[in-house]
């Protein structure tokens, strides 16, 4: 049978009145208390003459106690456990067998622990400790109690013997590590516990403890741990473990191997805890790569001054610990005056970091321009670097160099998981890593190759983390665009995210507008290469007139045509402006309903067949329409009322109308499949009268919301949703 360990308050006040029988009380966490030996007789065969009632006045302390049993002669009182102690015995009586039973074995514990505290307070020799430690652990083991402190006050207590004894041998530790290793199969190590683990994991990486006895004890740290931040010496241990198997003959491979465990063989790994502690522990891995230089950043140049030439450097204290080596009166005015077309270059140095900065002329004008402006850049302003302005190298020493290296290559083992994916999209769409780690050539190329998996994935969860996590932030579609601190290849990258974007809900005009603002020059050059993405990026600005300037579109224009696909599609372009001309031009009917069964290819041929001008009501209810007849419904400019009640129509569909039918009063969406995430598009179309939302998903936040931002909205049918 299995016992809780009594806590404060457990045993409550019991007199009892019977031979042979004296009083109980209580049992706090650190003693008990009994009565004054003046109102009790100790003696055996006596009887108390009168019991008193309420707290003993003096304690029993836990070493105090010579032995604990139960009752067992003939006619003794029930349920009772009598306490041994110097110069007479205790009694104390429980409600029933269980109560007792659990009294004892707390007391047996109790009485115990604090035996082996004391015997392992003060060790003489060794052999003699393991051996307790040994003893110790098969106690925790065997008792019946159930608690966490049963397991952990033995951890504890080789904790505070190996943080105080610091001459151990090898062999010590060892030993030590091998005796407490099946109480750390259910616990976590203390927090002292983790530290003399990375003291070993450092020192001897190539011992078998590390693999027979630390494996198990990490894998239940990532399956298990729920925030590092509230025991940051866990993280570290895994941290160090990790490296450790790097230090193996096999090196990443076992590192590999690991991961691949902790994953699983299934194509879902069951464990939910495991990806955003191993990412946690990869993070943590990174920044301490550049820790240092981030220390230092105060009293030395910050990634901007870097740029800037280093103007203010004759301003800094001249014992930092991060100084400009190299210097002379010629650099600070050549820097002030700009009359140099290229400055000699400067070495920023800290103990295990160097950064290498080449500048022209063009460089430092552009940097100085935003001169006076004492606030910090933003990521891209701070990092963006012309292949023909400036070249940044930064090396890490070579301990540091190790570890950025095995940490980048667990996020790219981490990429490869088909599950896993979207949640470390979602975990690295901020950019969590140090701008000292971004300007750092071989990490960013490395990564490079997680960016790239992320392109290269169909889900929209995962390839939509490309994108800034929120505006007026860069994402990393930003920093691996050409003219990007990340960018080292010729737009190939830039290519394929465009490409994978433009494919799923992305194909809109603010997409489009945020290409043409940014990204033009980039774009206008990989479709002179005959990128196929990138020549219909261009012919969709021209089509959705994204570009106002004439010198500009006469510029894409000439680019279109100077490739055979940017030629052809550039013709196909121009049929459907004529086509567009013919189907926006006055006449035609001014309502329409389709036929039931009518599929998106119907809907083409019919609004091929002539004129549209004026076509301002549109049925196509009980129809096979699906999101795809949106590229269609868009060049209607009259269209005012439009009704698709129980047709595929979904919640792409629903994006492309709300940009470019701003005029719709009246829309039926009853019984389509679309959702929250395409309703809350609906409210840029403030024209919107009436909207039929009946049997969709829609939600009651969703439906708040469009309320709160359609403020002509009159008539609203919400039957049979979650907002009804």
């Amino acid at each position: 049978m299995r016992y809780k360990l009594l806590q404060e308050g457990d045993i409550q006040v019991c007199v009892i009145r019977h031979p042979r029988t004296f009083l109980s009380k209580i049992l706090t966490s650190k003693f008990l208390r009994r009565w004054e030996p003046h109102h009790l007789t100790l003696a055996d065969n006596s009887v108390a003459s009168a019991t008193p009632t309420g707290y003993m006045e003096n304690s029993i302390s836990y070493s105090a106690i010579e032995d604990v049993q139960l009752l067992s002669w003939e006619n003794a009182p029930k349920y009772c456990l009598q306490l041994t102690i110097p110069g007479g015995t205790v009694l104390l009586q429980a409600a029933n067998s269980y109560l007792r039973d659990q009294w004892f074995h707390s007391l047996q514990w109790k009485k115990k622990i604090y035996k082996y505290k004391k015997v392992l307070s003060n060790p003489s020799r060794w052999e003699v400790v393991l051996k307790e430690i040994r003893t110790l652990v098969d106690m925790a083991l065997t008792s019946p109690l159930q608690d966490d402190s049963i397991h952990q006050a033995p951890l504890e207590i080789v904790s505070k013997l190996l943080s105080e004894n610091n001459n151990l041998t090898t062999q010590d530790h060892e030993s030590i590590i091998v005796a407490i290793a099946p109480l750390l199969e259910n616990n976590h190590p203390p927090p002292d516990l983790c530290e003399f683990f990375c003291k070993h994991c450092r020192e001897r990486p190539r011992s078998m403890v590390v693999i027979e006895v630390f494996t198990p004890v990490v894998q239940r740290i990532l399956k298990h741990n729920m925030d590092f931040g509230k025991c940051p010496r866990l993280r570290l241990f895994t941290q160090e473990y990790i490296l450790s198997l790097n230090e193996l003959n096999a090196g990443m491979e076992v590192v590999k191997k690991f991961i691949h465990s902790m994953h699983g063989p299934t194509g879902q790994c069951p464990h939910p805890r495991v990806l955003p502690n191993l990412v946690a522990v990869c993070l943590a891995a990174i920044y301490s790569c550049y820790e240092e230089f981030i220390n230092s950043r105060d009293n030395s140049p910050s990634l901007k001054e870097i740029r800037n030439g280093c103007q203010q450097q004759c301003d800094r204290k001249p014992n930092l610990p991060l100084r400009l080596l190299h210097t002379s009166p010629d650099l600070v005015s050549q820097e002030a005056t700009l009359t140099e077309s290229r400055l000699k270059p400067v070495i920023v140095t800290s103990n295990e970091i160097h950064v290498e900065v080449e500048r022209n002329n063009t460089a430092n004008q552009k940097m100085t321009a935003g001169v006076g402006n004492d606030s910090e850049p933003n990521l891209i302003d701070c990092l963006m670097v012309s292949p023909t302005c400036s070249t940044i190298s930064i090396e890490l020493s070579a301990q540091a160099d190790r570890i950025l290296g095995c940490y980048v290559e667990i996020l790219k083992m981490l990429s490869d998981y088909d599950d896993w994916r979207p949640a470390l999209a979602s975990l690295l769409q901020p950019i969590p890593f140090p701008k000292e780690a971004l300007a750092h050539e071989k990490f960013t190329k490395e990564l490079k190759y997680v960016i790239q998996r992320f392109a290269e994935d169909p889900r929209q969860e995962v390839h939509s983390c490309l994108l800034s996590v929120r505006a007026g932030k860069d994402g990393w579609f930003q920093l691996y665009s050409p003219g990007g601190v990340a960018c080292d290849d010729d737009g190939e990258l830039f290519a394929s995210m465009v490409h994978i974007l433009m494919g799923s809900c992305y194909k809109t005009k603010k997409f489009l507008l945020s290409l043409a603002e940014n990204k033009l020059g980039p774009c206008m050059l990989l479709a002179l290469r005959g990128n196929q993405t990138m020549v219909e990026i261009l012919c969709l600005m021209l089509e959705y007139n994204i570009i106002d300037n004439n010198d500009t579109q006469l510029q894409i224009i000439s680019t279109l045509e100077s490739t055979d696909v940017g030629k052809r599609m550039y013709e196909q372009l121009c049929e459907r402006q004529r086509e567009l001309k013919e189907l926006q031009r006055k006449g035609g009917p001014t309502r329409l309903t389709l036929p039931s069964k009518s599929t998106d290819a119907d809907l083409a041929r019919l609004l091929s067949s002539g004129s549209f001008g004026n076509l301002e009501n549109l049925s196509l209810a009980f129809t096979n329409v699906t999101s795809a007849c949106a590229e269609h419904l868009i060049k209607l400019p009259s269209l005012k009322q439009l009704n698709l009640w129980s047709t595929q129509f979904g919640d792409a569909g629903l994006r492309l109308l709300s940009e470019h039918l701003t005029m719709l009063q009246v829309l039926n969406l009853c019984e389509t499949p679309v959702t929250d995430a395409g309703l809350l598009a609906l409210s840029s179309m403030k024209s919107l009268c009436s909207l039929n939302m009946n049997s969709t998903k829609l939600s009651a936040d969703t439906y708040e919301d469009l309320k709160a931002k359609l403020p002509n909205l009159k008539e609203v049918d919400v039957r049979y949703t979650e907002a009804w």
